[in-house]
């Protein structure tokens, strides 16, 4: 096994999340550091500090806030061969000149996807209990009503016989439907990706959008942000779902027409689920912060605290297999990434 020259760009708080001492000692076991300094962080590829490391990288691990890699900066690395991206998406550093050089590109969407299905059943679960508003009112009325005054109050609530519409298959769309197996639900999908005779083989539905909108009592989030899903909830699609029924957005802010949503949501028609903004984060006066109707949470869907080491993890194995001459697993193809997030 030959041990590449690796360098590391990401946030330099990140690297002691992704890898704990373990892992930074299988980091050195695998590879050798760029720059002989196993502590470098490149934060900034024009940095004279990073020359000589960057000059003899192989290999590069990259993570959130990894400067773009555009042709002045792989200029500076003319032995680099693989790109290891410790995230999800890589379209916030790949450039078209990674894959003009040729550069191997993989990613670790696929077990960030994990946490991010998770919170997506949560929120299932918890949007059809009307649990949050729940909580408020029992909190406010402190009067000793049981389960029938509430049942009551907030109308057909629970899990049984429930319609969940999921909008993208993707690595996390895919996750979804297989844990919403769990509940006695009919789950509906859209995604013109992919053939119907696959979403069947899940156990859901394939249905249009507008029909799927209208159909679910939840509707959760899981597309590319591209010019064409854009405002994919807009004012018309938001009108057609179902009085009392939720929205949950755990994929990019840009597929939601933020004011159209609050509209919605000031009127108490709908609720939502909202962990992904535009812009991301939100600027302390945005509307948002004051809604009603909505649970608001600051992009943690996601891998975080602990559940960051699965991607450290991951990218280890990734170098492992880079190093063996094996297929990457996470590999990232140019003609794919448009359609990915």
């Amino acid at each position: 096994m030959s041990r590449p020259v690796v360098a590391v760009a990401l946030r330099p708080a990140l690297r002691p999340h992704l890898f704990d001492a373990a892992a930074e000692a299988r980091l050195a076991a695998l590879s050798v550091p760029a720059g002989g300094d196993p502590a470098l962080v490149v934060t900034d590829f024009a940095a004279p500090p990073a020359a000589a490391a960057l000059a003899e990288a192989e290999v590069l691990v990259t993570g959130w806030d990894c400067p773009p890699l555009d042709a002045a900066a792989l200029a500076r690395m003319p032995r680099l061969a693989a790109v290891l991206h410790s995230g999800g998406s890589v379209k916030h550093h790949v450039t078209d000149a990674v894959w003009e050089r040729g550069l191997a590109v993989s990613s670790a969407v696929a077990d960030n996807a994990v946490p991010v299905a998770e919170y997506t059943l949560a929120m299932v679960i918890t949007a059809a209990k009307r649990l949050p508003e729940m909580e408020r009112a029992y909190r406010a009325r402190r009067d000793g009503r049981d389960w029938q005054y509430w049942s009551e109050a907030f109308g057909p609530v629970g899990n049984h016989r429930r319609v969940v519409g999921v909008v993208g298959l993707s690595r996390v769309g895919r996750r979804v439907v297989e844990l919403l197996r769990i509940l006695d639900a009919t789950v509906l999908v859209h995604d013109p990706y992919v053939p119907e005779t696959a979403i069947r083989l899940l156990g859901a539905v394939p249905t249009g959008l507008d029909e799927l909108v209208a159909a679910a009592d939840v509707v959760t989030l899981h597309a590319p942000s591209t010019p064409e899903t854009r405002y994919q909830m807009d004012r018309r699609r938001l009108a057609l779902m179902r009085d009392g029924s939720t929205l949950i957005n755990t994929a990019r802010g840009a597929l939601v027409d933020t004011a159209a949503l609050a509209d919605e949501l000031r009127s108490g028609r709908l609720y939502a689920v909202v962990d992904v903004t535009d812009p991301d984060p939100l600027p302390a006066g945005s509307e948002l912060f004051d809604l009603p109707h909505l649970t608001l949470t600051p992009h943690v869907a996601g891998s975080i605290g602990g559940e960051l080491r699965r991607l450290g993890g991951f990218v280890l194995d990734e170098l492992q297999r880079w190093s063996d001459g094996a297929e990457l697993l996470g590999r990232v193809l140019p003609e794919t990434l448009p359609s990915i997030a």
